[in-house]
């Protein structure tokens, strides 16, 4: 399973990655080849949401199933340290999964917003040229 977790990490990591260089200005010569490359990655980042849901779900069941150490002396040292390491996993698991629908959902808006801007600005350079 840890596998999934690393290729989750990755895709956040690159998301947040062309987040940052889409919106660090000074960049005006990279953005346009920055912004094809962007929109092409798109629809391949997409499936980041179906995935996420299912390691949502195998958390979720994880969390359901585990052994409960509910009395004090029913469980050993180790057992309750066990439990609660596989607690800590499972928050840090989700804030993965926030993560990386969070930095898919700001590259798609940030990235709609720079092809808006760049349409706005080449319909207004018509207009001057017009004049």
């Amino acid at each position: 399973m840890a596998l999934e977790w690393v290729v989750l990490g990755y895709a956040a990591a690159a998301e947040a990655v062309m987040v940052l260089f889409l919106t660090i200005p000074g960049l005006d010569g990279l953005r346009k080849g920055l912004v094809s490359v962007t929109r092409s990655l798109l629809k391949p980042f997409l499936s980041i949401v179906p995935f996420c849901l299912f390691l949502l779900m195998d958390i979720y069941w994880k969390y359901e199933n585990r052994p409960t150490c509910e009395h004090a002396g029913s469980c050993s040292p180790s057992e309750h340290l066990r439990q609660q390491k596989s607690i800590m996993k499972s928050q840090r698991n989700a804030l993965l999964i926030a993560a990386a629908l969070v930095f898919y959902w700001i590259l798609f808006s940030v990235t709609r917003l720079v092809v808006q801007i760049d349409q706005l600005n080449q319909r207004v350079e018509r207009l001057k040229s017009r004049d």
